[in-house]
């Protein structure tokens, strides 16, 4: 479990750490929790530290996210080293969304050691999750981006479709992010609309994944089918049909809130 509300300790020593290099985890193939490493693998494996950010307390125990040099030889017999993707299915939820934060805050931090306004240089502001730029009184806070994801269904079937740009040859939901001054309602028919080329009903909230790849926010929705016939945007979707919950392509992984969007709709069909 992750707890969020208590202050960091004053320093990382004997901490639980979130390693990674380049912008990839570091992740220890013997142990169960491959994402977590702690304070003595830092100091026996000599690992230079460019970068930290408290996460939170995991189970008690304080976590923060480090990114080491990139020029430091990782011990490819004990460590692998890859994508946070990598991690779906293979840790629970919490964990995932743990090195999933460590993820977003060192990303946040990279991205804005210079100020946009005047050029200057950022620092972390103290006791605040906050950068801040001196000479021209700039603040900058995490910034995450808010997307809809939708199942959209027909009777017993739902719509599902496979990204243009996706290597694997999966079938997911739609998704799109929440332009400037849209609602997420007007968000999700829009991105129908444009994807599929269908118009929906009745939409119906789910729930809502942190998705770090980088920086999302997944807010997930049933929508019923009104009209229109499938027509898949080519830049976007490869292809795009209704499918049973008896006969699915290759779906996401239920760790994934399409996954999850999937399998609510295939339980209410079945009624398992």
């Amino acid at each position: 479990m992750l707890d969020l509300e208590q202050t960091p300790p004053p320093s990382r020593e004997g901490a639980l750490h979130c390693v990674f290099q380049n912008g990839q985890l570091v992740m220890d193939m013997r142990s169960h929790q491959p994402c977590i490493l702690c304070d003595e693998d830092l100091s026996e494996n000599g690992w230079k530290i460019l970068r930290e950010q408290f996460v939170g307390y995991w189970h008690g125990q304080a976590c923060f996210a480090v990114e080491i040099d990139d020029i430091v030889e990782v011990d490819a017999m004990r460590f692998q080293v890859g994508s946070l993707y990598q991690l779906i299915g293979r840790v629970d939820d919490g964990l995932f969304s743990l090195a999933g934060r460590a993820a977003q805050l060192l990303d946040w931090e990279r991205d804005h050691r210079f100020c946009g306004r005047c050029g200057g240089p950022m620092v972390l502001k103290d006791r605040n999750r906050a950068m801040g730029c001196e000479p021209c009184n700039t603040t900058l806070y995490p910034r995450i981006a808010p997307c809809v994801i939708v199942l959209i269904t027909r009777g017993e079937d739902m719509l599902l479709a496979r990204n243009a740009r996706f290597p694997r040859p999966m079938f997911s939901t739609l998704a799109g992010f929440i332009e400037p001054g849209e609602s997420v309602e007007e968000t999700l028919r829009r991105e129908v609309r444009e994807e599929v080329g269908l118009e929906v009903g009745a939409l119906t909230y789910f729930d809502s994944q942190a998705w770090p790849f980088p920086n999302q926010l997944m807010l997930g929705f049933f929508a019923e089918y009104v009209s229109g016939d499938i027509v898949p945007e080519p830049e976007e979707i490869a292809e795009a049909d209704w499918f049973h919950p008896s006969a699915l392509p290759p779906i996401p992984p239920p760790a994934s809130i399409a996954g999850q969007l999937i399998q609510q709709h295939c339980r209410r069909v079945t009624g398992a």
